[in-house]
């Protein structure tokens, strides 16, 4: 075997392309199907996302609505039920609630900022840590015996 001798497997070559640019003799030289002229002709041509051939472009035509606060602060939330379905599971220990315990067992993201509410009911008394508490996750809490630390 040699290296003039080798050649594609069968069926693996399914397109017999022309090359292109490689002289007039080819048939496919000279400007090698990039017509004359224009961006498109040069090479490293890109078109810009969203370009419409100096038209405007549609995100531009389309009219802006609302406001976006950027010092607005999001807050993850979580409800009461959620608490006290970890207690009935056994997975908060010692009746107290914080970040941590939230984030082991995937109610919030470590980086998230989290606020309690008041949805359901609490029969366990637990000493919830968190960064903010709505009024009547507030009170639920106290009422059953618990504490609220606002971290």
């Amino acid at each position: 075997m040699e290296l003039s001798n080798l050649s594609p497997s069968k069926g693996s070559v399914t397109t017999k392309k022309k090359r292109l640019g490689r002289g007039q003799g080819s048939g496919k030289g000279g400007t090698a199907t990039r017509g004359h002229k224009g961006a498109k002709s040069r090479s490293g041509y890109s078109k810009k996302l969203g370009f419409e051939g100096g038209q405007m472009p549609l995100q531009r035509r389309i009219p802006k609505f609302g406001f976006k606060n950027i010092n607005r602060v999001e807050y993850q939330p979580v409800n009461l039920k959620a608490l006290q379905l970890l207690v009935d599971s056994k997975k908060i220990k010692k009746g107290t609630v914080n970040i941590n315990v939230l984030i082991e067992n995937g109610l919030v993201g470590k980086n998230d900022l989290v606020k309690i509410l008041g949805s359901g009911e609490l029969k366990t008394a637990l000493k919830v840590e968190a960064h903010k508490f709505s009024k009547s996750a507030q009170e639920l809490i106290e009422k059953s015996g618990g504490e609220v630390k606002i971290l």
